[in-house]
């Protein structure tokens, strides 16, 4: 085996953070799960991050044996968007070569995530040849065309870099065929450097219970609708609301047993979540839903279990954590039919799809899975079936065996 120590990097998010928070969602519990299979399997693995908090301690230990968190003292100890992290990478970089010169380590091989992370895996690459692996998770080219927010040039930053690490990388990961696509039409990459390889799902954590295909448990006498994610607006938790006030003018007696919950971002001081409080008002639904706030992912499963549905109506997702794991519990998942979930999510097998940004579709199909029983027990069954195609240990082989084929080809050049 020739990759024994592995150095991740996830420059602007720790994989400890509370999922649901800003900058806190499916990568970090993939880079979470990656490292703790590849850690049981004996490999070593050190995950470098931004220390964004004065308390984070330079060493965290807490995902088990032969995995740590190293937190990097650069720039303030604030959490911070990624564009303002960008003038920081260089010390990010330095720091963390001081950190493995201090513990005598070397790696053999790096695997980044997100486009801040690749910059840094390339000058580590020129500084000590050691070859990097690249998985992007979110796409710029395809976050701009969707917020049509900026004029896609060489002139947007984000982009820029990207297509640089493309051409950098040893390997790029995509979730995805989409994704796949989308790097060589976009991007212009080489088809030899791409591996479509998913993430997973912990099936230890995320499974079904005896009994879990009979009716959902009733929560205060509501169907749950249940939301997890980050709040910001390619989310599209207003599009919820607007099916939810569909069904309250249209389908009073599915509305009426309807609550939804939205786990994710911090009710307390979010604009958000202030605006979306302030929607729900002016529809006329606050009533029926809950803002949850993020929770630790241990709360998950049970919320997942208790749900008759979750909801996912976003704009654009590179794959999809939350719905493989409310899959892998055994609940249907209605989802926008973008990105990984029109992969994902089978419709009418395991959910339902809809388009994005269409609340009266998206109320047909809620009416439709809750006013059907024996239809949404058998999607639920299916969908715990298909989910466990994705557990980890599978997804850790595909990504164990690029690895080791990259360390490969760089020991060979170096012969």
């Amino acid at each position: 085996m020739l990759v024994k120590r592995v150095a991740m990097i996830s420059v602007h998010t720790s994989p400890l953070a509370p999922l649901g928070g800003r900058k806190a969602g499916g990568m970090n519990v993939y880079i979470r799960e990656l490292a703790q299979e590849m850690g049981r399997r004996g490999v070593q693995v050190d995950i470098f991050t931004r220390r964004s908090q004065a308390d984070q301690p330079e060493i965290d230990q807490r995902l088990g044996p032969n995995v740590r968190v190293v937190y990097l003292p650069v720039g303030p100890a604030t959490p911070l968007q990624p564009e303002a992290i960008y003038p920081y990478l260089s010390q990010f970089t330095m720091r963390l070569m001081a950190f493995a010169t201090l513990h005598n380590m070397r790696y053999d091989v790096v695997y980044s995530h997100y486009w801040l992370s690749g910059w840094v895996a390339y000058k580590l690459k020129e500084a000590w040849g050691t070859p990097f692996v690249q998985m992007f998770h979110t796409l710029g080219h395809m976050k701009e065309r969707i917020q049509r927010a900026a004029v896609l040039n060489n002139d947007n930053q984000r982009i820029q870099v990207e297509t640089e690490i493309v051409q950098w990388a040893d390997a790029v990961v995509a979730a995805t065929p989409a994704e796949e696509s989308q790097l060589l039409w976009l991007y212009r990459s080489k088809a030899r450097k791409i591996e479509v390889i998913p993430p997973g799902v912990n099936i230890q954590r995320f499974h079904t219970l005896p009994g879990d295909h009979g009716p959902k448990p009733i929560l205060n006498g509501d169907h749950m609708l249940l939301f997890v994610g980050r709040i910001e607006p390619l989310k599209a938790v207003d599009t919820i609301l607007e099916a939810l006030r569909i069904l309250r003018e249209n389908c009073r007696p599915v509305y009426e047993q309807v609550h939804l919950m939205i786990v994710g971002g911090d009710p307390a001081i979010d604009p958000e979540i202030a605006e979306l409080r302030q929607l729900a008002g002016r529809l006329g639904v606050e009533k029926a839903v809950t803002f949850a706030g993020a929770r630790d992912q241990a709360e998950l499963p049970a919320l997942y279990r208790a749900a008759s549905a979750v909801i996912m109506p976003s704009d654009y997702e590179s794959f999809g954590m939350v719905a493989l794991e409310a899959m892998a519990s055994g609940t249907p998942v209605i989802a926008s039919a973008v990105g990984g979930l029109a992969y994902l999510v089978r419709d009418g097998v395991t959910g339902y799809h809809v388009p994005a940004r269409h609340p009266r579709l998206l109320a047909e199909k809620i009416a439709a899975l809750l006013t059907d029983d024996q239809q949404r027990q058998a999607m639920g069954a299916s969908a715990a079936q298909v989910a466990r195609e994705y557990a980890w240990p599978a997804v850790t082989d595909q990504i164990m065996r690029l690895l080791e084929d990259v360390a490969f080809r760089r020991a060979r050049q170096r012969a």
